[in-house]
């Protein structure tokens, strides 16, 4: 009969580790998805930043200079 108790004791801790292992892979799911939406958002602001600067060169803006700040 130790069989049968020794069998459900394992079944038991299978089950357990199947409901761990679900939560971890709900968990990791929700934070690729918002690393994915945040990735997202930071692609369009890159896109948004380039098309401003090329606005800007198109403008004839001066750009950025090597020079030292007046105070130096």
């Amino acid at each position: 009969m130790s069989d049968g108790g020794d069998l459900s004791e394992r079944i038991d801790a299978l089950e357990s580790r199947i409901m761990y292992q679900d939560d971890t892979i709900e968990t990791l799911n929700q934070t690729i998805t918002a690393q994915w939406r945040e990735i997202d958002a930071l692609k369009r602001q890159i896109a948004l930043l380039n098309e401003r600067l090329e606005e800007a060169r198109a403008a004839g803006a001066p750009g950025p200079t090597d020079e030292p700040p007046p105070h130096y």
